[in-house]
């Protein structure tokens, strides 16, 4: 499945190229993404001085060299190999609101062409949880605080070893600014995401299941395999 999404990113990445001196691309940071990811590290054919990347979300409070911080997780998962035109990272150390406003003003100097994304196990895309979700969000990006069945889920992943240690506050990119983008890419593999891929696919359009607006997005491919997609 990586190596799907992967073929068909770069020849996206390479069809908007033939028309634009440079593209944007917003990348997830988890462990849903590492196929999709190596697989794209290991494509020679992307010109990545001409990508500039942005990612979706970032914890509060971490170091940017902490292993479970998403910036250093794309560092050492693409950027370490792979050098694009520029890697605006979130910094978690930073005022959260003035945070907000840097990566915001940088985003509006950008056009998103291409959104790489995952969808939570509580249906969250970014960090777009249930109780923070708004389809309508005014800002580009917000401060917002984690809601327990996110958090455990980066204990259930292995980034952090209980739930006291992963952090309740995080910087995300918002649910308009996700739209956005002129393709979205939504990788989801594996058991614990069954019930929000089902949701997301068949439920109703509903901030409760904040990925559900995929389907009112300009394009959007979703990757499942047969256990993320058992319940469909």
């Amino acid at each position: 499945m990586g190596k799907s999404v992967a073929a068909d990113v770069r020849d996206r990445m390479l069809k908007l190229l033939k028309n634009k001196e440079y593209i944007t691309v917003v990348f997830a940071s988890a462990p849903s993404q590492n196929d999709f990811l190596d697989a794209l590290c290991n494509d020679d054919l992307i010109p990545w001085d001409r990508v500039v990347c942005f990612h979706l979300d970032e914890y509060v409070g971490l170091p940017a060299d902490a292993p479970q911080s998403f910036s250093f997780y794309l560092k050492k998962r693409l950027f370490e190999r792979r050098k694009p035109k520029r890697f605006y990272a979130i910094d978690g150390l930073s005022d959260p609101e003035r945070e907000c406003r840097r990566y915001s003003e940088l985003l509006a100097a950008h056009t998103v062409d291409i959104a790489c994304i995952g969808i939570g196990e509580n249906g969250h895309i970014a960090f777009n949880d249930p109780h923070v979700a708004n389809f309508n969000d005014p800002l580009p990006v917000k401060s917002v605080h984690l809601d327990e069945v996110s958090r455990q889920q980066q204990v259930n992943d292995g980034c952090f070893d209980s739930l006291e240690r992963v952090p309740s506050t995080a910087i995300s990119l918002t649910i308009p600014t996700i739209l956005s983008a002129s393709f979205i890419f939504c990788t989801v593999p594996g058991d614990r995401k069954k019930q929000a891929v089902r949701d997301a696919v068949l439920g109703p359009v509903t901030e409760q299941c904040p990925a559900s607006i995929l389907r009112t997005a300009q394009e959007c491919r979703m990757y499942v395999d047969a256990e993320s997609a058992s319940l469909l």
